[in-house]
């Protein structure tokens, strides 16, 4: 490998590494939010479908 080469592999190394290491340190300093709030709506028609039998096909 040319000189050139290998200074681009240790920088995009460098990008790659250092963007996961950056990216989790900003979500241990703020951490997601927890308990996200769903539309009751939509969690009731879940619980309905889920207590349904599952749709067959007659072919």
């Amino acid at each position: 490998m040319s000189g050139i080469a290998i200074v681009m592999l240790l920088i995009s190394i460098g990008i790659v590494w250092g963007g996961l290491v950056a990216s989790v340190i900003y979500l241990n300093r703020r951490p997601e939010v927890e308990g996200l709030l769903e539309d009751p709506d939509l969690a009731r028609d879940d619980t309905e479908r889920a207590s349904q039998p599952h749709p067959t096909r007659d072919t």
